[in-house]
């Protein structure tokens, strides 16, 4: 359980220190742009599935961005993956670098107990409750 939570808060400052350098993040809603900013993710957040957003409106948005990279963290489901699996298909056929990276390391991580990037922050203070920290 300590080395779970101790990969999940490596994962997030180096998410963190990507972000920093100007590379966009793509989630799935404003909740999931929330609980990332609890967790200290300070850059620039796209939420690709609010205000009724095709996927093609979402494209184009990162398009724009002008930016060589985008770090994938769409949510856990089956829903999630898809989204991924295709924004990172699309992404490639324009150019831009999807980066994996942090969703399979926290899908690894967190698959059978947490299905949403939302559901990060509470995940990691119950983690972190079970080890006595604060």
């Amino acid at each position: 359980m300590k080395e779970k939570e101790e990969k999940i808060q490596l994962l997030m400052e180096c998410l963190a220190e990507e972000t920093a350098k100007g590379i966009p993040i793509v989630v799935e809603g404003k909740r999931d742009v929330e609980a990332l900013r609890t967790m200290g993710i300070s850059g620039r957040i796209i939420p690709a599935k609010t205000g009724r957003k095709t996927f093609m409106e979402v494209l184009r948005e990162l398009e724009e961005c002008e930016t060589h990279e985008v770090i994938l963290l769409l949510d856990f489901d089956r829903k999630g993956r898809e989204w991924t699996r295709r924004l990172e298909r699309h992404l490639e056929g324009s150019g831009i670098k999807p980066n994996l990276y942090f969703w399979n390391g926290l899908l690894e991580l967190v698959w059978t107990d947490v299905k949403d990037v939302e559901g990060l922050p509470a995940y990691l203070k119950n983690l972190r409750a079970k080890l006595g920290k604060t």
